[in-house]
């Protein structure tokens, strides 16, 4: 088999497995889709898309990878929550991969009612810190779909035109 033919394979399935992982918490998703986008440039000998275009990318990946590492956090703090709701919307969202779309929407709020719950807080604190986990990872899961588009958009751009 060529060895383009192979990077080619390579770079569609990371693509197709990063833009699934944007919205699952356990997979790597943007990480994924740079990896993708640097295989199928590869692919090419970088002819098309070369170190400006990559760059670009890779800053895009870079914010988004740290947008939504900090969106839940900021979420969770601006409503209340505490250390221990935090670890719980970890936990609930790695669990809730296991049970389809209802876990991943539901688990990191389960997750940090439960943990806020075992800090000893009350039941409406406890609610308020998994309403703030949930909405900072929507916001994050948005913000890394929309900066995904972006590198598939600098992508094509930089290939096709």
């Amino acid at each position: 088999m060529d060895v383009s033919l192979l990077l080619q394979i390579v770079a569609v399935l990371m693509i197709v497995v990063g833009f699934a992982g944007l919205v699952v918490p356990a997979l790597p998703g943007i990480v994924l889709v740079f990896a993708g986008f640097v295989a199928a440039a590869w692919a090419d000998d970088f002819a098309y898309v070369g170190w400006v275009p990559l760059t670009v990318i890779a800053l895009l990946c870079i914010a988004a990878y740290l947008f939504d590492a900090l969106a839940g956090v900021a979420g969770a703090r601006r409503f209340g929550a505490g250390r221990y709701g935090l670890f719980g919307a970890a936990a609930g969202g790695i669990a809730g991969v296991f049970f389809g779309l209802p876990g991943l929407v539901a688990g990191p709020f389960l997750g940090a009612v439960a943990g806020e719950l075992l800090a000893r807080k009350d039941l409406r604190s406890a609610g308020r810190a998994g309403l703030g986990t949930w909405l900072g990872l929507l916001a994050g899961s948005a913000v890394k779909i929309a900066m995904a588009l972006a590198m598939a958009a600098v992508y094509v751009f930089a290939r096709f035109l």
